[in-house]
């Protein structure tokens, strides 16, 4: 069957529904606009955590310290991959970010493709995961088994994935190559 010439009506419906559909994208902008926000809370919660990690750090034993410092670590690895969400989501749907030429503008933005992304993010769930697990680890004396059965379970099973996901991704890339 032959492509038949499109009437001017049709064409010019189909572009404004097209153009239409490619201007949506910016309703994705309040989501990313509420994990800056969500950041904000972390931030607040992270201040809470770290004047609470006083007493455990200079007078606590060194498992208190470390779980102390472990809850400082997994609010900063949070607030990271947050922002790796929003700068490559809002980079590779809705706008480039131009900020002019900066020194600390990071390498990775602009770069950062949804495999990219994908790989990026479970590393990172699974490297909160490990923090977590660590958690578990330097109270194992006082550790619920079950729980702590269960958290190396997810953690495994995040491991997994992320081993998945890479596989995946490379063996997408060998075909197009």
């Amino acid at each position: 069957m032959r492509d038949e010439p499109k009437s001017g009506l049709l064409r010019r419906t189909e572009s404004l529904l097209e153009l239409m559909l490619f201007r949506t994208r910016w309703l994705l902008v309040p989501f990313y606009l509420g994990l800056v926000v969500a950041i904000g809370f972390l931030l607040i919660k992270f201040a809470g955590a770290l004047v609470a990690s006083y007493a455990p750090i200079v007078h606590g034993n060194s498992g208190e310290a470390m779980i102390a410092i472990l809850g400082l670590v997994d609010a900063a690895l949070v607030a990271n991959l947050l922002l790796i969400i929003i700068f490559a989501g809002y980079e590779n749907f809705i706008s480039k970010i131009d900020v002019g030429p900066s020194e600390d503008r990071p390498k990775w933005m602009g770069s950062v493709g949804l495999s990219d992304l994908k790989i990026k993010l479970i590393g990172s769930i699974v490297a909160i995961s490990a923090i977590d697990l660590l958690k578990y680890f330097f109270n194992v004396r006082t550790s619920n088994p079950t729980e702590m059965a269960w958290a190396i379970g997810i953690h495994l099973t995040l491991v997994v994935s992320g081993v998945l996901f890479a596989v995946m991704d490379w063996i997408a890339d060998s075909k197009r190559k």
